[in-house]
């Protein structure tokens, strides 16, 4: 039985990056809302931030399986910490202007369509297969955590001190960060027995081995076509959340604050409650109910009336313990059932395939959400969320999507078998 140690070393370390990043995240995302006041805007900036993952994603995937992972992670907290010293020195002599900002969230975001990969990938060798779902509880009470603590401080911080202080915290996080991966030992996966020349071959090669490898998995297909669609109509309420704030609830950002910690009031509750409960045997019904009930979550905020914002914090809430309950489990399936030999290019693609959608929506709900208001995607985003969520109980691909990885032989390229039954990922690394 491996250790848990190194990697929860490593999971501690990415703590205090996660803290510094959400800070930034919370007070760029307010100065642009109070700069501009515009959801085309705050729309421009999601898509900035989305773009190195879905151009990126399919090509970042091999590249995470060739490299060594414990450098690419340190190199991408690196890259985003400079980044944000630029913002520093700008805020600081105020020559600071909205282009700036979408630099850099695309430089943060180019530093996270590698780290995430790496770190994700590294996890299945790091921790026994049979954690896998509690580890990923334990992720979900992460970023509940986060979202709880950070929203509010990024509100207090925002009262208190100048930008350039704030941004501050994310440099000596990300360095903090640094020094402790630096000290952790990350496994690097071994090729599949008997595909030791295929795993040398030529980049693209392994690019289209990862492709093939996905397309031979139906639920695995269907499951990326409804994360394309839930993304392309919720995308936009993440977004637009502030402008909710400000012009429906007429708040502050201690009210965004309140918004956000609800969410992560509702991850942390629904990360233990995966976390003791492991969810249902069949990780794919826990993932569907949640996501139904996030579809739920969204509609409660939008129907909430400008005088009950309460009931808004509410609907996030919830739609915070169902998030929980639809990534955890889908996210266990990955790290047991995919070769670590291929979860790099295997998440990277999925997460590219949904993420592409994302920017679809988010340019048709920019320019009309200034027309129409921002509570319609709220109500049209989550009735579609919900019965997204309902109907995948009715796919056979999706609902056996545990087991048909084991029902024969994958094909890599060429007709050449890729795995054969599953491998589990090797003990002892």
């Amino acid at each position: 039985m491996r250790s848990m140690r190194p990697f929860l070393t490593l999971w501690t370390g990415q703590v205090f990056s996660l803290i510094g990043s959400q800070l930034v995240q919370f007070a760029l995302i307010w100065w642009l809302t109070q700069e501009t006041g515009s959801a085309t805007v705050l729309a421009f900036a999601s898509i900035v931030g989305l773009v190195p993952q879905v151009i990126l994603g399919p090509f970042v995937g091999p590249l995470i399986d060739r490299w060594n992972r414990k450098r690419t992670m340190i190199v991408a907290d690196a890259v985003v910490a400079l980044s944000t010293t630029v913002l520093v020195y700008l805020f600081a002599t105020d020559t600071i202007a909205v282009w700036h900002v979408f630099v850099a969230l695309f430089v943060r975001a180019l530093g996270g369509a590698f780290h995430w990969p790496a770190m994700t990938a590294s996890t299945s060798l790091m921790v026994p297969p049979q954690y896998l779902t509690r580890v990923q509880g334990l992720n979900q009470i992460l970023n509940g955590g986060l979202g709880i603590a950070s929203a509010p401080l990024g509100a207090l911080l925002l009262s208190l001190f100048p930008m350039q202080n704030i941004l501050m915290i994310d440099i000596v996080t990300a360095a903090l960060a640094i020094v402790i991966i630096t000290f952790v030992a990350v496994p690097q996966p071994e090729s599949p027995a008997g595909q030791a020349e295929a795993m040398r071959s030529a980049y693209f090669a392994d690019l289209r081995a990862g492709l093939r490898y996905l397309l031979n998995w139906r639920g695995l297909l269907v499951l990326a076509g409804m994360g394309m669609l839930v993304n392309m109509v919720l995308s936009p309420t993440n977004s637009f959340m502030p402008l909710l704030v400000t012009d429906h609830f007429a708040g502050t950002a201690w009210h965004l604050g309140l918004l956000e910690a609800g969410f992560g009031i509702g991850v942390v509750g629904g990360g233990i409650l995966l976390g003791v409960w492991g969810g249902f045997q069949r990780r794919v019904v826990t993932s569907l109910l949640g996501l139904s009930g996030i579809g739920l979550g969204i509609i409660i905020v939008g129907l909430a009336p400008a005088s009950l914002f309460p009931l808004a914090v509410a609907g996030m809430i919830f739609g915070g313990v169902m998030s929980s309950l639809c990534n955890g489990p889908i996210m266990a399936v990955f790290q047991s059932k995919v070769s670590p030999a291929m979860q790099g290019r295997v998440f990277t693609l999925v997460g590219s395939a949904t993420a592409a959608m994302m920017p679809l929506g988010l340019i048709v709900a920019g320019p009309l959400a200034d027309i129409i208001g921002v509570r319609a995607w709220f109500l049209g985003g989550g009735l579609i969320t919900f019965l997204v969520g309902v109907a995948g109980f009715f796919v056979p691909a999706l609902m056996n999507i545990e087991s048909e990885r084991e029902s024969g032989p994958q094909v890599l390229e060429d007709g050449a078998p890729l795995l054969g039954p599953l491998m589990e990922p090797a003990e002892g690394l």
